[in-house]
């Protein structure tokens, strides 16, 4: 599958800035692109043929683009589709639902190019079956067991097709830091993909415990966290982690750090 294979839906109430969008698809040889101004329309397409991507603003005239991808995530038929956020918004409000439902890429009006395909690069990577990806020995991958921990069920779903996608078979889930070192006593693992805000056990407060233990206080952790408070970023690095990134995390930013974290390290 290539870029000019995707399906992507555009939702975006301004003529201009959706012919900007749609010229820029079309610029990278995507041209199944269906077109709408308001969210409802849109989601309604969606459930009669399914996108690869939807690619929306934030302000629409009938919903935000939280909204929508909330509802696309509460449906089973549209939970899976990528979602891809292009708008001028910065409140907190607004953006933190869309981090944690587990999209591909935020951007900002105007947006990059570069970032534009990367992001639709990422698209194509996540929604590719692990077979066709090839650049390493998928054994490498298929031998990992890795630990993800997030209290959002759609974050957690769309981590893990991430990691399933780069070839990694063994994943086993936790809702929050205390299951995360309950499961820690009973198996081991190579790597932790994990949440920073979280109940009872927070993210920090885990590797805390990780670090101090007698057990496995060297395995990476990779802490993906949507929070923006620079003295708590700082406090979790102090704490220990492996690797810091801001959601949302791409399939390629994923890949590249478990390359970092786990086989680079063994070199």
């Amino acid at each position: 599958m290539t870029l000019e294979d995707l399906f992507v839906l555009v939702i975006e109430p301004s003529n201009m800035q959706r012919g900007i969008i749609v010229n820029r698809l079309k610029a990278l040889g995507i041209v199944n692109i269906d077109e709408f101004e308001e969210g409802a329309a849109a989601i309604t397409a969606m459930q009669q043929q399914t996108p690869d991507l939807v690619l929306s603003a934030m302000h629409l005239p009938d919903m935000t683009g939280t909204e929508v991808v909330t509802q696309m995530r509460e449906q089973v038929e549209l939970s899976d589709i990528t979602f891809l956020l292009i708008s001028s918004e910065t409140h907190y409000r607004y953006l933190e639902p869309i981090r944690q439902a587990g999209a591909i890429a935020i951007l900002p009006k105007p947006f990059d190019e570069n970032d534009f395909r990367k992001a639709l690069q990422s698209t194509l990577h996540y929604i590719c079956d692990k077979d066709e990806i090839t650049e390493r020995d998928t054994s490498e991958y298929e031998n990992l067991r890795v630990l993800l921990v997030d209290d959002s069920k759609f974050a957690r779903k769309y981590l893990n097709q991430i990691l399933t996608n780069i070839g990694i078979e063994s994943i086993v889930e936790a809702e929050d830091g205390a299951q995360g070192l309950a499961l820690l006593e009973q198996e081991r693992f190579d790597l932790i993909v994990s949440d920073y805000n979280m109940p009872n056990v927070d993210g920090k407060e885990m590797v805390e415990h990780i670090r101090a233990s007698d057990d496995q206080p060297t395995i990476p952790i990779m802490m993906v966290t949507s929070e923006q408070n620079e003295s708590q970023l700082a406090a979790i690095q102090a704490a220990g982690v492996s690797a810091l990134i801001s959601k949302p995390l791409s399939y390629d930013m994923m890949k590249q750090l478990i390359e970092k974290l786990v086989f680079d390290s063994d070199l």
